[in-house]
């Protein structure tokens, strides 16, 4: 039953509907085409389009994912990894770390995720790291 009802619209409605459609003979005659024209070519003209795109699709350069991207665009980018350490009279452990790829896995805090970070993108963004100025 389905595949009846696909084979009369393949068979009897598609031809029918084409036959109707205002294709000009000519690249210049879609110039004189009415507005109701364009708009009864429109159906056949996006499914067209669709296909057209499906086609070339797999072909298309990929978007890098946002995980991927690089995070450090322009800040002391000659250096290998870009760390910054800060002396701190009133810290009250040793030092601490802080992250600035946005990877780790308990931010704020540094857990070296900017390693990996660093490998996949070749980006050079190190950790924040605070330690205990000593009088």
């Amino acid at each position: 039953m389905v595949l009846e009802s696909i084979a009369k619209i393949i068979k009897v409605q598609l031809p029918a509907y084409l036959k109707k459609l205002p294709l000009p003979e000519t690249i210049g005659g879609f110039a004189r085409l009415t507005v109701s024209e364009w708009l009864r070519l429109l159906p056949l003209l996006g499914i067209l389009a669709l296909l057209g795109y499906l086609t070339i699709r797999p072909f298309l350069p990929k978007k890098k994912k946002q995980k991927d991207s690089l995070i450090n665009l322009k800040i002391q980018k000659e250096n290998p990894k870009v760390v910054n350490e800060i002396d701190i009279e009133d810290l009250k452990s040793a030092s601490a770390c802080y992250c600035r790829c946005w990877r780790s896995k308990t931010f704020p805090v540094c857990d070296k995720s900017h390693i990996k970070h660093n490998e996949l993108t070749g980006d050079n963004v190190g950790p924040l790291i605070l330690k205990k100025k000593i009088l």
